[in-house]
């Protein structure tokens, strides 16, 4: 599949889960896609994972895997604070997409506004009540199951590239919990 050839995604600040399903959908579709993963176990987990289609990197590698500002259509990070260094790096009218349930509806918004006048869209998904890797017992949300780090994956990628007159939106992707 070719849906995401020629485009440069970052993945930021989720290395596991979340991210690295968004990772394996962009490496999938032909995205060059840069991986940044915090530990070396993360990291070899995530090379494992994704093959030689993608770059996985330590945090003090982002800059020189990054190269010269611009060039990057996607971005993909957990939090406003982690998006803000790889901003110079993203082409105007890229996209941003907030991974992470913590960014509040406002801080999507604010980003948003600030990234306008370069056509770049911000948004957010809210994920809730997703399978973590380690189990444990937790409520069920109203769909009667637990969600996927694919389908929030899903939904994100579609902010990014599908969504092109949306942006300050914040989705849940909470099997029905209630508004973000």
């Amino acid at each position: 599949m070719t849906r995401y050839a020629g485009r440069r995604a970052v993945v930021v600040g989720q290395a596991t889960g979340i991210g690295l399903a968004i990772a394996k959908r962009l490496v999938e579709g032909g995205a060059e896609v840069l991986l940044i993963a915090r530990t070396v176990q993360e990291r070899d987990h995530a090379g494992v994972e994704l093959g030689s289609a993608a770059r996985v990197v330590a945090p003090d590698a982002v800059e020189a895997a990054l190269g010269p500002a611009g060039g990057i259509d996607l971005v993909f990070a957990d939090a406003v604070p982690t998006v803000r260094p790889m901003l110079p790096h993203l082409v105007d009218h890229g996209a941003v997409v907030l991974t992470a349930p913590a960014p509040t509806p406002a801080s999507v918004r604010a980003l948003a506004a600030e990234l306008i006048a370069r056509g770049i869209r911000v948004n957010a998904v809210a994920p809730s009540c997703i399978e973590a890797p380690a189990g444990g017992a937790a409520p069920l949300p109203p769909l009667g199951r637990l969600g996927s780090a694919e389908e929030v994956a899903r939904a994100a990628l579609f902010l990014a590239t599908d969504a092109t007159f949306t942006t300050g939106a914040r989705l849940p992707v909470d099997g029905g919990l209630g508004p973000p």
